[in-house]
This record gives structure tokens, C-alpha cells and sequence, in this order.
């Protein structure tokens, strides 16, 4: 079954409406750089984040699902890489190494986070001296859609008022995505 869902994932982060050609674009990953996927679903960002970290780079994907992890780790032998390192993360307790992180992405995860600007606050810990920190979330949704209904979603000004509570700054923003808003910090 979560197999299913992991597809699902993979297929919606995939879909050209979504952008993920742009939004790899805007990250500015290079070979040899390492990043955290954090919520990483299916593994479609990880998987591409693999591809142009390189043998030198590398890639954790992180998520509270050990089906997902399975499936993404699976996925990453499919197509010969060697640099995806899935990480289970509990009860928001994250296990990476210490300033090694060029970039954290989160996409569509801020929502389930209870105490955001301590998590951020905590991100610190991973992230190198210029490393920087990618958000995307869903814009707030109609009422009677999945994403209205229960909430999955925080707005923008919350997000940067959170990141700036916890000692970050807004370094871009991008307003190519239909659904989400797109902000990067350092």
C-alpha cells in the first residue's frame, strides 16, 4: 500500500503543472554538494538531487515512513546511485551529520511540523556556514478541498516570520508555482 503512495507522490512532484524542473533550477545544486530531503514521500527530488550531487555529493532522505525509505532506497539501486542515504526520522528527532549540509529541502511538510521555530532553530546544527534552507508549501487551499479541509497548508508570511524567529533570513522567493509558495533562507 505504500508503495501506492509513494508512486502517487512521485507521480504529483513529477507532473509539469508542479514545476519540478524550475524548482530544481532555482536550487542551484552542484555536483559534489550535499543535501537533506526532508519529507522525502516517494523520493522524486532525492532521486534528482542524486543525479546532479554525484558520486562526490550526497543526498539524505529523510522520513518517518520506513516503507518510503525502502521504496526510495530501492529506487536509488534501480538507477545506479550510490549517494542516496535514507534517514528514519522520529518523533522530529533528525539524525544528520553535524555542518555537513549544503541545502535542506522541505516540500509540503512544514504543515505537520508542532513547533516549527524550534525545528528550525535545530536545523542549524546540520547546515554548513552558507548552507541554506528551501521551503515550499502549499498555499492556502479552497475551503472544500483536501487541503482546506484539514489544513495542509502555511502561509508564506508565517513561514518567513518563523525562519526570521529562528535566526534565518530570507535570501529568495519564487511565485512559479501554482499551489505552493517557494522561499529559500540562509
Amino acid at each position: 500500500m505504500k508503495n501506492i503512495q509513494a508512486k502517487m507522490f512521485n507521480k504529483k512532484a513529477s507532473n509539469p503543472k508542479n514545476r519540478p524542473d524550475q524548482i530544481i533550477e532555482a536550487i542551484i545544486l552542484k555536483s559534489g554538494q550535499s543535501i537533506a530531503d526532508i519529507g522525502a514521500g516517494g523520493g522524486y527530488f532525492s532521486l534528482r538531487f542524486a543525479k546532479i550531487a554525484g558520486q562526490e555529493g550526497k543526498v539524505y532522505a529523510v522520513d518517518a515512513s520506513p516503507d518510503f525509505l525502502e521504496f526510495i532506497k530501492k529506487s536509488a539501486k534501480d538507477e545506479g546511485l550510490n549517494n542516496v542515504i535514507p534517514m528514519l526520522v522520529s518523533e522530529d528527532r533528525l539524525v544528520l551529520p553535524e555542518k555537513s549540509l549544503d541545502f535542506i529541502f522541505m516540500r509540503n511538510v512544514t504543515h505537520h511540523i508542532p513547533n516549527r521555530v524550534k525545528y528550525f532553530r535545530n536545523l542549524k546544527d546540520f547546515l554548513k556556514p552558507d548552507g541554506k534552507i528551501i521551503i515550499i508549501e502549499y498555499k492556502k487551499g479552497k475551503f472544500f478541498t483536501f487541503r482546506g479541509i484539514f489544513g495542509h497548508d502555511v502561509p508564506k508570511e508565517i513561514i518567513i516570520r518563523e525562519m526570521e524567529e529562528a535566526g534565518y533570513l530570507l535570501e529568495r522567493e519564487f511565485d512559479f508555482l501554482p499551489e505552493q509558495h517557494f522561499t529559500i533562507y540562509y
